[in-house]
């Protein structure tokens, strides 16, 4: 993927302020089913066995020694060894996490070990980027075989679970960098990886597309036209229009207008900048037509921003 590519999701993390919270090592015996509910974004990286694991509720995927599982958004999941009894020894447990710098090891189910794994959580700190989280999939699965694994993997989570282990001064902020570190090499290859999904991500990886989503990206505030972006990504209008709708999920001017209110809303988080400072390279002529969309878009006004919570902007978003 070419570089550019990967500045623009680089661009976007440093937004949604990526922040790790804690690991731990867990391990499964046979005929058990662990649940978590639904918390902050988990990843899991396999060392030994086999096991099945998936969102809440959802279909599971199988995950082998050396694979790598990203769940992103939060909802829950499900771990589970092969089960040789119809009805798996059944756990049900909070998603909180409670870090204090020293790693924590739980074992689930009698008997010997089926599968032995290192998993944490983090949490997207940006919460007016949540609409270009949706390009992201539930699961991510990094199938990490001998042929196949990347040797940054091994490496992150090696130093990762020294440091979990440790628990020495700046343990915490050493795991938590860790993990950012962790999560978006992962959010890269899978980029890398990417089919016929939809998606800004998936754009990524199109070759032409891309190239418009890298413009519009580091140059937000240039009057772009679907003509202009055409030019860029080297394409004839109607062509581009209908390849970048296809990819993306949006047409080229409704995902500007999407970004540039992102980058608006992150700055009046902030509380530094007031609406009219930011109405001008959001796109707008007007304060009012800014706020109608701007509102449209989150659940709430520019000048309720800076004084929401997390927790209040999840509320506005859910009651659209």
């Amino acid at each position: 993927m070419p570089s550019e590519h990967v500045d623009v999701l680089s661009e976007v993390l440093k937004l949604i302020r990526l922040r790790g919270d804690h690991v731990f090592h867990g391990e499964l015996g046979h005929a058990t089913e662990v649940a978590f509910s639904p918390g902050p974004a988990t990843f899991l990286h396999l060392r030994t066995g086999q096991l099945s694991v998936s969102q809440r509720n959802g279909q599971p995927v199988l995950v082998r020694a050396g694979d790598f599982v990203l769940l992103p958004r939060g909802d829950g999941l499900t771990i589970q060894s092969e089960s040789g009894k119809s009805t798996p020894q059944r756990f049900e447990l909070l998603a909180e996490a409670k870090p204090n710098g020293k790693v924590q090891t739980f074992k689930w189910g009698a008997g010997s070990v089926a599968g032995s794994f290192l998993a944490g959580s983090f949490h997207f700190d940006g919460a007016p980027l949540r609409s270009l989280l949706t390009g992201l999939p539930g699961l991510i699965h990094l199938t990490c075989d001998k042929v196949s694994d990347p040797p940054w993997l091994a490496s992150i989570t090696h130093f990762l679970d020294v440091e979990s282990r440790s628990g020495g001064p700046g343990s915490l902020l050493m795991i938590s960098r860790l993990i950012d570190l962790l999560v978006v090499r992962t959010l890269r290859m899978w980029v890398s990886r990417q089919g016929d999904r939809v998606g800004w991500l998936s754009g990524l990886s199109d070759e032409r597309v891309g190239r418009a989503l890298t413009a519009m990206h580091l140059d937000p505030g240039r009057a772009w036209t679907v003509s202009t972006l055409a030019e860029t990504a080297m394409m004839s209008r109607s062509t581009f229009s209908n390849r970048f709708s296809a990819v993306v999920g949006l047409s080229p001017l409704r995902y500007l207008t999407r970004w540039r209110l992102t980058l608006a809303a992150d700055l009046l988080r902030s509380g530094t900048v007031k609406v009219t400072e930011v109405v001008h390279d959001a796109g707008y002529g007007s304060e009012a037509a800014f706020s109608r969309a701007f509102k449209q878009e989150f659940g709430y006004s520019p000048s309720e921003t800076h004084r929401m919570t997390q927790t209040d902007i999840f509320v506005a978003r859910s009651s659209e």
